[in-house]
């Protein structure tokens, strides 16, 4: 498999010198190509900017294209711990690819930052860390506003992988509680073309509202299907839609659809009062210095969040062990849970010892296609 690398600071030769050996290194998966593509490219440029040295230490980003496949994201991560001796792997940014990886990582006891809210059973994330808000924290924001919107009955229509499977697992306990029913479910695959025979049962069963789990572009098709066979009621999407290719893909279709997001999008948006609002505002304008207006992304933020995350652990870890030893990446896990209260892009995180999501409640921000953009609701 062709590998996208992206050597920060350091010639190439230089990875066979000694001195290269105490360099940080850092292995990045993501899905250049495939459906996912439309997240993982985004990540990628962020980490175009990413900056030379960490705490006088030359950082080198090994990037891999994982192809949106599970089995390449595995065999990227296998080769992350056995070859490049990383301290720390990031990916992927698809749910299911990251998850595959996941074993690999903890078997090397090597931290993976995730940038997909990557779902594992209790005690099997002891490596793993999300850059990404929980399905649980996004879908409280949901249900919060379907409640004020007076809505009594959705429609579910998701991916059938990991990344639908754990929203809908997640967030109907809060449609519960909330006295929501979901009266329609409904499937697709992130390869499918189309959704019409989806959307035409959803219709048929007329909900107040549909609740659409995708991501990228891939939620526009969705999307479409469903105001191409005349539903009438509220649509709603998830963080992996709130990106400019909904709209870009969508077109009038996707006008007045609700997304939920974390608050990077909307940087400018956000109130005085916000605790991101000074860090949003930064990354949008360094994203959008470097690939144009209006090219800010959630994807994007991540990977600026990732370089918030080391660079405040990091140096807390140097006084623990070298990089490219045990010691040094056992001391990156441990810095990370007891890090405390950092403000991301995207929202206020606190990670422990038995919280590797670290968002609260109000980290979701709702937000409407207006004209072509996002708004604040």
């Amino acid at each position: 498999m062709k590998a996208v690398k992206t050597l920060i600071a350091v010639a190439v030769t230089a990875l066979a010198s000694t001195a290269a050996l105490a360099d940080i290194n850092i292995g990045v998966s993501l899905s250049l190509t495939g459906p996912g593509s439309g997240l993982g490219i985004p990540m990628q440029n962020q980490f175009k900017l990413f900056p030379a040295s960490i705490a006088g230490e030359k950082v080198n980003l090994i990037i891999l294209d994982d192809a949106t496949d599970p089995g390449k994201g595995a065999a990227n991560a296998r080769r992350f711990v056995t070859e490049d001796k990383v301290d720390m792997i990031i990916g992927s940014s698809i749910t299911a690819v990251a998850a595959a990886m996941s074993d690999i990582a903890t078997e090397a006891g090597t931290v993976q930052l995730t940038g997909s809210p990557v779902g594992l059973p209790p005690g099997k994330d002891k490596w793993v860390f999300r850059l990404p808000q929980s399905n649980t924290v996004m879908g409280h924001a949901v249900v919060e506003h379907m409640k004020k919107q007076g809505i009594k009955t959705i429609g579910f229509l998701g991916y059938t992988d990991a990344y639908g499977e754990q929203w809908l697992k997640e967030v109907t306990p809060l449609l519960d509680q909330a006295g929501i029913k979901i009266i329609a479910t409904e499937r697709f695959a992130r390869t499918d073309t189309s959704a019409t025979p989806q959307a035409l049962k959803i219709t048929s069963a007329n909900p107040d509202a549909v609740l659409i789990v995708a991501s990228g572009s891939g939620a526009a098709m969705p999307h479409m299907a469903m105001i191409d066979r005349g539903y009438k009621g509220k649509i709603y999407q998830t963080h992996a839609a709130a990106t400019q290719d909904l709209m870009r893909v969508g077109g009038k279709a996707v006008e007045g659809a609700f997304v939920v997001s974390g608050p990077a999008v909307i940087a400018e948006q956000l109130p005085d009062s916000h605790p991101s609002k000074k860090v949003a505002v930064d990354f949008v304008q360094k994203y959008e210095k470097a690939y144009g207006a209006n090219s800010r992304n959630q994807f994007a933020g991540h990977s600026y969040d990732a370089q918030i995350v080391l660079e405040k652990v990091v140096p807390v870890a140097l006084k623990k062990g070298k990089p490219g030893t045990p010691e040094f990446r056992a001391a990156l896990r441990d810095g990370m849970e007891t890090m405390g209260r950092t403000i991301f892009s995207h929202g206020v995180m606190n990670w422990t010892a038995t919280d590797h999501w670290g968002y609260t409640n109000e980290t979701g921000v709702m937000l409407k296609v207006v004209d072509g953009k996002f708004k604040v609701e």
